[in-house]
């Protein structure tokens, strides 16, 4: 039966074409045939990409790895392999080679079966975008139609482009140039004519022939393509011979090369467009530029692991990661596994084969192997709890023992160092404070190891002291000043941790200094003074205060602990908050998408320019305005005690880091050290630093702010600020400086000495105007207020 249709077949075909039937049978078909205008505007599936503010490659999403080229950025090269591959004839038919047909119906004569062989690429583009893979006559017949149809619609430069950016290549590949870049690490330019000839010989077989899992089959396909491009005059016999030499690559490269490693950002972005367009989001084409500095990028990234691996060194080691022992009689397989154990937060996993009373010898995930001394251990006590550690290793013996996995950290000599995946956690993200733009978000110490936990979004903290600033700022702002004296002694606040049980909050370091200017209080942050502020201002109007600065106040009860901090926020929110300090009283809403195309370049969404406005409503819900929320005055007034926090106070250690004027911020540690913070500011930059356990654990005993955040972020400034200027830190109009006396915070008569500058806001009323909705506890001095000032 089949051998009678296929003789009524190839006779209806040799018919035609020789009375010229085509023409009538594509008459007939040609109203059934679909409209290949089409082709002319393709949409191929296309994956998301995500770009830095530079436009290096953050990330890549979808199924499909294709990048569509045009015409005139196919090399000749890879045109003249992929045609002397699929369709010698190609540049010369019209669509159908009737010579290939004839040979593929004697294939069919000859062995009852039906093969590949006809099809021109044409007809292979009739096959790829209109019809299935099915083999029947029927079909045959309208790829035939449709090759025609489509050589009278489209040219030829048209077709090959289309065909080239369409066929899957293997590995998740579709198109020529994300095979180039997956199977040779190279963009189409750079391409051999062996590689050229490498991918041309994927289309027929894209698993049996790859280059990487079947490299013998892959070698006899490349052979048989380099053949036919010298037997077409593509290539001559030197390039031949030079070609038929050169080795297959040895492994698979990225779809893409991604030059920005921001996988928490990126994956922000993925499910916010997700959410928008669901999974077409990965095939329409998105092309995300974002606001992050690459550079920026880079350095926070690595403070933000030497900063968890610091804080892990100072409170021992945990011990092996695994033990391996009963592998290593057996190499191959000692190594197979090791290269199977990925890199974590750029700490590469080792295996210990022996170990001398001094050194230790051990394999790396390349084969080789490397000796460790004593010094690469020194820090490995033993483990015991947060606050106690054992003694520090005599012998390599006390630490690591023969089948240990293990972790290394490269230091920048190419020592190796013993290090191991912190339990600890870690968020950091920096801003341009001036419109909200992220330029660098970290989310923990690596995005596969923490489960795609973002740190700086979902880690829904306790700020500690970091709230302080914004208690401060209400205080100025209802008419205290930085000299007002409050009492730094016990205090007992009634109810104060629910009905009928008082409160009686402490100071860090459980002991009292006495009254102390609200400067002074701020810089060594000081509990019971903000327990007083707060009592003095009313919790309701604090919780109201702050909401001005976009924290989730919502969330919150006007309670007195509030002024510590008990209140949950995230890293970003906070930094968000922070940042109208030092725009000068504007409250702007962080954001990292700057503009959002399509495949076609078509602009789907772009961030409007941020407008610091004086005079809009501070609820405006518009992200391109950012209101005023506090003066001009306050905003000037909290800088200069921020930065008093940091050259004098519990922040000292960034100013003995970095040794600048023009920098500031607020350390924050909550109860038991659960959590440390370092918010901060300079020249042109604002961030925050979180360290903490994701079970909210205690860090341990003296794991303040102070210590475990803030080096994250002094090593990230001491890259990323400018060049130190003399630029004096003006006060703007309405703020006036005065010589107090800095144990009283009065003022000094002319001429006095041991006085301290102070600045004062003289736009204030006095301070029976001033709008406090509690009056001013007995132990705070009334006398120090502006109206006794001036």
């Amino acid at each position: 039966m089949k051998l009678i249709k296929f003789v009524v077949y190839v006779f209806g075909f040799l018919l035609i074409f020789s009375v010229g039937g085509v023409g009538i049978l594509y008459q007939i078909y040609n109203n059934q045939l679909p409209d290949v205008q089409d082709l002319a505007a393709v949409q191929y599936q296309i994956p998301m990409r995500i770009y830095d503010a530079d436009g290096g490659l953050i990330a890549e999403f979808g199924e499909k790895r294709r990048f569509p080229v045009t015409y005139a950025e196919l090399p000749k090269v890879v045109v003249d392999a992929f045609t002397s591959a699929e369709d010698g004839g190609f540049f010369e038919h019209g669509g159908v080679d009737v010579q290939s047909l004839f040979r593929a119906a004697y294939e069919l004569v000859k062995t009852g079966h039906k093969g590949q062989g006809g099809s021109t690429i044409t007809m292979q583009v009739a096959r790829n975008f209109f019809l299935g893979r099915q083999k029947t006559y029927s079909r045959k017949l309208m790829e035939i139609l449709l090759a025609i149809k489509i050589e009278h619609t489209l040219s030829k430069e048209q077709i090959l482009t289309l065909y080239l950016n369409k066929i899957f290549l293997g590995n998740r590949t579709y198109g020529v140039k994300a095979a180039a870049q997956v199977y040779f690490g190279k963009s189409l330019d750079k391409l051999t004519v062996a590689e050229a000839a490498m991918l041309a010989s994927l289309p027929k077989a894209p698993s049996s022939v790859n280059p990487v899992s079947n490299p013998d089959k892959a070698l006899a396909r490349r052979a048989y393509v380099l053949g036919r491009m010298l037997a077409l005059g593509k290539i001559d016999q030197a390039s031949y011979d030079q070609a038929m030499q050169e080795p297959l690559p040895g492994h698979l490269f990225a779809s893409s090369e991604i030059q920005t490693r921001a996988p928490f950002v990126a994956e922000m972005i993925r499910q916010k467009l997700f959410a928008q367009y669901g999974e077409k989001a990965y095939e329409m084409g998105l092309v995300v530029h974002t606001s992050i500095n690459p550079k920026a990028q880079q350095v926070a990234r690595m403070s933000l692991r030497d900063g968890l691996i610091a804080y892990d060194r100072r409170h021992g080691y945990r011990g092996a990661e695994d033990h391996w022992g009963s592998l290593l009689s057996d190499p191959k397989a000692l190594l197979d596994k090791l290269q199977d154990t990925p890199v974590v937060g750029g700490l590469i996993p080792a295996v210990v084969l022996s170990v001398d009373p001094k050194t230790a010898v051990v394999l790396m995930p390349d084969g080789s192997k490397n000796s460790l001394g004593m010094d690469a251990v020194s820090w490995a006590c033993r483990y015991e709890s947060t606050d106690h550690c054992g003694p520090k290793p005599k012998l390599m013996g006390d630490v690591l023992k023969a089948g240990d996995l293990i972790r290394l950290q490269a230091e920048a000599d190419q020592h190796w160092m013993l290090a191991e995946i912190p339990a600890a956690s870690a968020g950091f993200v920096a801003l341009d404070p001036e419109t909200g733009a992220i330029r660098a978000l970290v989310g923990g110490f690596d995005f596969a190891h923490d489960s795609k936990f973002n740190h700086v979004t979902q880690a829904e903290r306790q700020p500690g002291s970091g709230f302080k600033p914004f208690l401060y700022s209400a205080a100025l702002d209802h008419g205290f000043t930085l000299a007002t004296m409050i009492n730094d002694s016990p205090v007992v606040v009634k109810n104060g941790v629910k009905e009928g049980v008082d409160w009686r909050p402490q100071n860090y370091e459980k002991h009292f200094g006495g009254p102390m200017r609200l400067r002074m209080a701020l810089v060594h942050s000081v509990n019971l003074v903000s327990i007083r502020l707060i009592e003095a201002l009313g919790p309701e109007n604090v919780l109201k205060y702050a909401s001005r600065f976009g924290l989730p106040t919502q969330n919150w009860s006007p309670t007195p602990s509030m002024a510590l901090g008990s209140y949950t926020l995230t890293p970003l929110e906070l930094v968000g908050g922070f940042s109208a300090f030092v725009n000068g009283g504007f409250r702007i809403t962080p954001y990292v998408i700057t503009e959002v195309d399509n495949g076609d370049n078509a602009v789907l969404y772009s961030h409007p320019s941020v407008n610091l406005c004086d005079t809009c409503p501070m609820d405006s819900p518009d992200p391109s305005v950012a209101p005023r929320i506090i003066t001009p005055q306050n905003a000037f007034l909290m800088r200069s005690a921020l930065r008093d926090v940091v050259r004098m106070g519990t922040g000292v250690r960034a100013y003995r880091a970095l040794k600048r004027d023009d920098i500031g911020g607020k350390t924050g540690t909550t109860n038991e050290q659960r959590d440390a913070w370092f918010t901060g500011f300079g020249p042109g930059w604002v961030a925050t630093a979180w360290v903490g356990f994701d079970d909210n654990s205690p860090l341990g005993h003296r794991e303040v702010g102070g210590t475990a955040a803030l080096p994250i972020w002094t090593d990230f400034m001491k890259v990323m600020l400018p060049p130190p200027t003399d630029k004096p830190h003006v006060p703007p109009p309405g703020v006036t400086e005065v010589m107090i006396n800095p144990d009283t915070g009065n003022r000094l008569p002319k001429g006095a000495s041991g006085g301290v500058r102070e600045y004062f806001d003289t736009t204030r009323g006095p301070a029976d105007e001033s709008g406090l909705s509690a009056p001013i506890p007995a132990d705070v001095v009334p006398q120090n207020l502006m109206n006794d000032l001036f």
